[in-house]
């Protein structure tokens, strides 16, 4: 019974159709424009970009090790002393010349004052030497005018020694043998004096040529005092701090009061004009030289492209300036590109349209136009990214 219930039930179920025939196979569907739009493009950029790389690695160089620099003249003073005045202000333009700041010059007037009286008292001295010359010489005089009367003497001495002996002979007694021997005393005695007269005058030669050269050398001290005079002046002057260029203040560490020391910095002066030293890869200076044009950007100024020229290159690379230069010649060597700096001067219009806003230390990128005139002579523009 229950299998004719269920054959029943069967045959009241209606048949399905039977499927369809497999279909046909389906022709390919056309591209989405869309797709083939965004490959294009991306394909296009793709292709843009590598020339571009071409392109820029052909015809330029480019660093972002790279800063500015400038002439930072540093200001010590010269003499030790007491700091009295401060006439500057931090970040202050000052012109050459300027008195930046005064020191105390008490001890110099003193120097000075000291060296004056030094002078007037040897210039006295020399005075005296002279007025001591005048008197040997007067005493020359005299001892010489003794030594032609003893000579003179002497003269007629010898005259009647003569006399007498002619007249007193074996053959002839015209005169005594007391006044013979008194003439011949008289000869040797008006000798003796001759000679004394003599001593006499040579030592007054002798003490003019002392009292010269003792004078001489005072002299020759007063040229020494003047000196030191000068020198004396010239540190009274340099209590006055001045400013060697004109510049900006930086670095400004002097305060009234304070004691320095000779040498001892006190400030900086940084000048305007200003440049940029651009460190490249040794591998990049295969086509650089001097005069190119090279495009500076600046980090402090965004947007803002300076124009500036190849001016030097570097005697050595800045690893033989290190403080400790690495030792190749050891046993544990690794190849490292090295790199040069390069100095690239700005336009003078440039610098003064930034107002003093270029500092020393600031960052830069540099872009070197290696074929400026082959680009130009193309009709391409030669000009930063």
């Amino acid at each position: 019974m229950s299998n004719q219930a269920e054959q029943k039930v069967l045959s009241a179920v209606p048949h399905s159709p039977a499927p369809a025939a497999a279909a046909a196979p389906a022709g390919k569907n056309p591209p989405n424009p869309r797709v083939m739009v965004v490959a294009g493009l991306i394909a296009l950029a793709a292709i843009g970009a590598g020339g571009r790389m071409w392109y820029r690695s052909h015809y330029f160089v480019e660093t972002e090790n790279a800063y500015v620099a400038g002439h930072v003249h540093p200001v010590s003073s010269r003499i030790a002393g007491v700091v009295s005045k401060v006439l500057i202000e931090d970040n202050q333009l000052v012109k050459e010349g300027q008195v930046i700041a005064e020191l105390d010059p008490f001890d110099q007037h003193v120097k000075v004052e000291q060296i004056q009286a030094q002078i007037e008292t040897a210039e006295q001295q020399v005075l005296q030497s002279e007025a001591q010359i005048a008197q040997v010489n007067a005493q020359a005089s005299a001892a010489a005018a003794q030594v032609a009367q003893s000579e003179a003497q002497l003269l007629r001495a010898k005259q009647d020694a003569e006399r007498y002996g002619q007249l007193y002979t074996s053959q002839m007694k015209a005169v005594s043998k007391a006044e013979l021997d008194a003439a011949t005393a008289a000869r040797t005695s008006a000798a003796a004096d001759l000679a004394a007269r003599k001593d006499s005058a040579a030592a007054a030669k002798a003490q003019i040529t002392a009292a010269t050269s003792a004078r001489e050398v005072q002299k020759a001290q007063i040229k020494v005092l003047r000196v030191q005079l000068k020198d004396a002046q010239q540190q009274l002057a340099y209590n006055q701090v001045l400013a060697p260029v004109t510049g900006r203040i930086g670095k400004r560490t002097i305060e009234v009061g304070q004691r320095v020391q000779a040498g001892q910095q006190l400030t900086a002066i940084v000048q305007d004009n200003v440049w940029v030293t651009a460190n490249f890869k040794e591998t990049q200076l295969a086509e650089m030289h001097v005069g190119q044009q090279v495009h500076v950007t600046v980090d402090a100024f965004p947007g803002k492209e300076l124009v500036g020229r190849v001016d030097s290159f570097a005697p050595a690379s800045g690893a033989q300036f290190a403080l400790l230069p690495a030792d190749n010649a050891t046993g544990n060597f690794t190849k490292i590109v090295q790199r040069v700096p390069v100095k690239i001067t700005l336009k003078a219009e440039d610098i003064k349209a930034m107002g003093g806003r270029l500092a020393p230390g600031m960052s830069a990128i540099a872009e070197v136009a290696l074929k400026e005139g082959d680009l130009k002579e193309g009709g391409l523009k030669v000009a930063a990214h």
